[in-house]
């Protein structure tokens, strides 16, 4: 078992946590990881970039000017990609980029990259948050308290909580997730992660089987 501090919102310890070395210790797979972000980054293309090839073009189909004589270069048509508002060629079409993953290989990323961010003091527990209603100042102040204003912050609830929510959500470079939510990609996108004690059971419940 691995032995974290935890702090409360003004920043004191007030405690510790036994985390499972299944977790904490866990060797990280940079190449499982690698390709489980590969795959969510693919999956969130919409694929609907669309242009039009010659035939598509609303154009009239009339030679320009015969073929020869007039001293310019021969042209079929107006919808050749050489002229302005002629066709693409070789242009994007709708297509998906979706990439599938197994269940099992989105496990191991995730708790590689938590356990990666457990062992490089990336992630900073706290007791609870207790907003009694939305307050962006209260939340910068916790931000402070932490030493973490000014970094790139995610911060993973342990319930949905509106008023955590609110508080954050006009502070940049803060994102709010619930625990059952919480991805890979999330978890390396960003410098810091606050993580709510309960939260970090829940997580623990979706990992290890």
């Amino acid at each position: 078992m691995g032995e974290y501090n935890v702090y409360n919102t003004k920043g004191e310890v007030v405690g510790s946590l036994a985390i499972d070395q299944k977790i904490a210790g866990y060797e990280p797979k940079p190449h499982v990881v690698h390709d489980v972000v590969v795959a969510y980054l693919a999956n969130q293309r919409s694929g609907t970039a669309c242009t039009k090839t010659r035939n598509e073009i609303n154009a009239s189909t009339k030679k320009p000017w015969r073929q020869k004589g007039t001293g310019r270069a021969r042209i079929g048509t107006r919808t050749s990609p050489l002229w302005k508002g002629g066709g693409t060629v070789f242009g994007p079409k709708p297509r998906d980029y979706s990439k599938n993953v197994s269940k099992e290989l989105k496990r191991i990323a995730l708790l590689s990259a938590l356990s990666d961010k457990l062992n490089s003091d990336s992630m900073v527990i706290v007791e609870k948050f207790d907003f009694n209603k939305p307050k962006t100042k209260e939340f910068v102040g916790v931000l402070k308290n932490l030493d973490l204003n000014e970094k790139k912050v995610l911060v993973i609830s342990a319930a949905l909580d509106l008023n955590l929510i609110r508080s954050a959500r006009n502070i940049p470079e803060v994102k709010i997730v619930n625990c059952n939510d919480v991805n890979t990609y999330e978890l390396l996108d960003c410098e810091k992660i606050i993580i709510e004690k309960e939260a970090i059971e829940v997580i623990k419940s979706r990992l290890i089987e």
